[in-house]
């Protein structure tokens, strides 16, 4: 147990759909340790003035979601660099005296759920293709690169939101229309779709995997429901496949270990926590 009680949550707006209570709890429960994490409703009208009390309440950092992660950046102190590539933070620290430390830690999410279920798998094995171009589209694309892709291959329905992505990340990002992922599945070693097409409550994902190999390892960040349609027709068609859930896991980590000073595990146990939630 610790000699002081330490205090971490999430903001955002809605929030009461939010599952990173149950996961912080978990792991608080886990290792013994005296704090709390809450989910706090914060509006746009009232998010600097939050940011400014919640350390003076005692709170060590939160969790940030929809829509407040590209505004922290411009109340944060200090911002990291791939916060600042990525164009949002989901992860803040308060330090000693106050100060705001934004980071991003969805890439990382990202990667540590793919590694963590397809033991022995690289980047750099091969070209990715990536549909979207949100905020999580960019911190997949960035730490794809990071990690060695040879190149990633976006494509959105908007075209010019693709095209912001090239102009941030350079020559390896290449756009292609939505029209042509068919064409761009026979060369890719991962498919990542960040978008919500195919989440309970929003339009269906539909894309033809007829051109889609066996060899490629399909990934769908949504986690609700857990197995896709895309994740179904991918597993069909003989693809290893990856859910959602690990990448919402992993990217809570290094923030827990930031506020509460254990690094924590993610494990079958914590999936179950949070899917019978």
């Amino acid at each position: 147990m610790t000699d002081k009680l330490l205090l971490a949550g999430v903001i955002g707006d809605p929030i009461a759909h939010s599952r990173s209570p149950l996961l912080h709890g978990h792991w608080l429960w886990r290792y013994g340790i005296d704090g709390h994490y809450v989910p706090l409703h914060v509006t746009r009208d009232t998010l600097h003035d939050t940011l400014r009390l919640l350390p003076e309440l005692g709170f060590k950092g939160i969790n940030v979601t929809i829509p407040h992660k590209e505004t922290v950046l411009q109340i944060a102190d200090s911002v990291t660099d791939r916060a600042a590539l990525i164009g949002a933070a989901n992860t803040l620290t308060f330090t000693a005296n106050g100060k705001l430390q934004a980071d991003n830690t969805d890439g990382e999410g990202f990667i540590q759920n793919i590694k963590q279920y397809t033991p022995g798998w690289s980047a750099a094995e091969g070209p990715a293709l990536v549909l979207g171009a949100g905020g999580a589209a960019r911190a997949v694309v960035s730490t794809l690169l990071s990690e060695g892709c040879p190149h990633v291959i976006v494509v959105n329905r908007t075209r010019a939101r693709a095209e912001a992505l090239q102009d941030n990340f350079g020559a390896r990002v290449q756009v292609a229309d939505w029209t042509r992922i068919p064409d761009a599945l026979e060369e890719v070693a991962l498919l990542v779709n960040t978008t919500s097409l195919g989440m309970t409550g929003k339009q269906p994902l539909h894309i033809d995997l007829d051109r889609l190999s066996p060899q490629t390892v399909v990934n769908d960040i949504v986690y609700a429901p857990l197995q896709t349609d895309l994740l179904q027709e991918a597993a069909a068609r003989g693809c290893h496949t990856v859910d959602g859930l690990g990448m919402l896991l992993h990217q809570a980590a290094p923030g827990f270990e930031r506020w509460f000073g254990v690094k924590p595990e993610v494990d079958d146990e914590l999936r179950t926590v949070v899917l019978e939630g």
